[in-house]
């Protein structure tokens, strides 16, 4: 613990103070495993928020990552590379995409997404069809503009002008929707899990409302998968099991197994009003990045991988329940796949982070989703067995918060 404390002093001495690290240095990591600096082993949920699909250091990544290093790293967008191609011609073959756009995160691909729908809806509609419309709770990235059109004043406040025209909704509820579209929209974002705002789960029957209400007003329908795509509900993106197909999608996170990409997908139609110059990205698309990206959904996109998934959320649904009758700690379970929240009960309300805290003393790397929502994105190749370890350590730790 003493060379912890020693780097997290080293740490805010030259750190800007936007993050309030943890007692935890990690240097290491195998699988759904993280060593820190003082020598502890931690069974990782986080999956750095969503983002080690394939956990720590996979063999796959590793080699792949290992055979690019030794021939390209990085050429600028005055060329284009063969791996970023072969990338985006994998994603056309495996979604609705008809064209891709590369960035390094999801904030910028959110980013590249509403720019795309205020440019298309002023090519094709003209300058007054320009209003966006997203939901409460959402969360859609740090830029300026994407953290207007997140749903939480949170985010927004003291960062002021904001961009205009961006306008929020109730989630789950079509009528409020109803009340705020209208011709001069040009966009509606929507996450089809909300992450980051709880957890909170979309209903399909509200998606289709929405895409029929975005059809009626020819307004393009954007989903934001950048937590919930490659993957982390059990199909590889939501949409697909939604069965309802929108006109962007955005996707980051895992999709590169922890190296920064990101992407935008989209139809030609769409895409043609983003000409040269109009839009781009210093290291979007890269070698190394579009590599690792290619690797990783091809092990992904096997049926057996999805179906994984979506077994080892019935493990951890199982486990859940039994701490939850033993130990009664939350009202419900929400989200899909690996992407699980945890909504405390009254008896634990407002205390995610003392949880979140206690929970590495017992070995055990978990996140939040705002003060009353536990949050598991573990790996999905995460075992069995560590779910049951992990969860066991869990249920140490409500124990010994209450």
């Amino acid at each position: 613990m003493k060379m912890s404390k020693n780097i997290l002093q080293r740490s805010k001495a030259v750190m800007v103070p936007n993050y309030e690290p943890l007692p935890v240095i990690p240097v290491k990591g195998k699988g759904c495993k993280i060593i820190d600096i003082d020598g502890n082993e931690y069974i990782d949920f986080t999956g750095g928020i969503a983002v080690l699909a394939l956990g720590h250091c996979h063999p796959k990544i590793v080699e792949a990552l290992r055979i690019q290093s030794e021939k390209l790293w990085h050429v600028s967008n005055y060329y284009t590379n063969i791996p970023a191609i072969e990338l985006a011609e994998l994603l056309c073959d495996l979604t609705f995409a008809e064209k891709v756009f590369f960035a390094n995160s999801g904030s910028e691909v959110n980013e590249a997404a509403l720019k795309l729908a205020r440019r298309y809806s002023f090519d094709h509609f003209g300058i007054e069809k320009n209003k966006i419309i997203s939901f409460h709770k959402s969360f859609h990235g740090r830029s300026l503009f994407t953290v207007t059109a997140g749903g939480q004043e949170k985010y927004r406040r003291g960062f002021g002008p904001l961009p205009p025209k961006i306008l929020y909704s109730k989630c789950n509820d079509i009528e409020n929707l109803k009340e705020v579209i209208d011709l001069d929209t040009c966009a509606v974002i929507m996450e089809p899990v909300m992450a980051e705002g709880g957890v909170i789960n979309v209903d399909p029957t509200f998606v289709a409302e929405v895409r029929q209400l975005c059809d009626q007003f020819e307004t393009l329908l954007i989903f934001d998968e950048v937590q919930t795509g490659v993957g982390r509900t059990g199909s590889l993106f939501a949409y697909q099991e939604l069965g309802i197909v929108p006109d962007i999608l955005t996707t980051a996170k895992a999709l590169a197994s922890g190296f920064p990409m990101g992407a935008m997908l989209t139809r030609t139609d769409i895409a043609e009003s983003f000409q040269p110059g109009s839009h781009g990205s210093t290291f979007g698309g890269n070698p190394l990045a579009a590599t690792i990206a290619k690797e990783t959904l091809k092990i992904v996109a096997e049926p057996k991988f999805l179906t994984g998934v979506k077994q080892k959320r019935k493990l951890f649904e199982t486990e859940l329940d039994k701490i939850n009758q033993d130990f009664p700690f939350m009202d419900f379970m929400s989200g899909k796949g690996l992407l699980l929240g945890c909504n405390l009960n009254n008896k634990f309300q407002g205390k995610g982070k003392k949880i979140m805290e206690k929970a590495l003393e017992k070995n055990l790397m978990i996140l939040i989703a705002g003060p009353d929502v536990i949050r598991f994105a573990p790996s999905l190749l995460i075992e069995n067995e560590e779910i049951i370890e992990g969860l066991k350590r869990f249920k140490q730790t409500l124990k010994a918060i209450s």
